[in-house]
């Protein structure tokens, strides 16, 4: 699976599905995971994520948000690009298309990158998602 560099629903990210060219290109810690997109609420279910029932509709409805249950992060989005690689995936490990606390730089990224998935828009550095971690219980807004 490639490393793939593409506008997602909130900033710049690489995608793939090895997580260790990830962890390789950002230089990150293997202690520090990344979150996992996945293309439909569906495709979350049918995975090794248990939402919990109260829960269900706050994921399922939600934009721009990153959920942590038990430690485990993921979010729900669809990619607006019309790109047929991304539609190939029910799901992707996501990080920021940056150097480990740095901003976005395009030249770094580019190299990086096996695959650049742009539209007429470009590649912008937006705000990161929301994060909320959840349980049946309560929930806890972190970023």
């Amino acid at each position: 699976m490639p490393v793939l560099l593409a506008q997602t629903d909130t900033t710049v990210g690489f995608l793939s599905q090895e997580m260790q060219r990830l962890y390789e290109i950002k230089s990150r810690k293997t202690a520090k995971p990344f979150i996992k997109v996945y293309n439909d609420f569906k495709s979350l279910l049918s995975h090794e994520y248990r939402v919990p029932t109260k829960r269900k509709n706050l994921v399922r409805r939600s934009k721009k948000t990153t959920f942590i249950i038990k430690k485990r992060a993921f979010r729900v989005a669809k990619s607006s690009l019309d790109s047929q690689i991304l539609r190939d995936y029910t799901w992707y490990f996501s990080t920021s298309a940056n150097e480990e606390h740095k901003h976005f730089k395009r030249d770094f990224c580019s190299k990086k990158a096996d695959i650049i998935i742009e539209d007429k828009y470009g590649l912008q550095e937006n705000r990161a998602s929301s994060l909320l971690k959840i349980n049946n219980v309560k929930r806890r807004k972190i970023r």
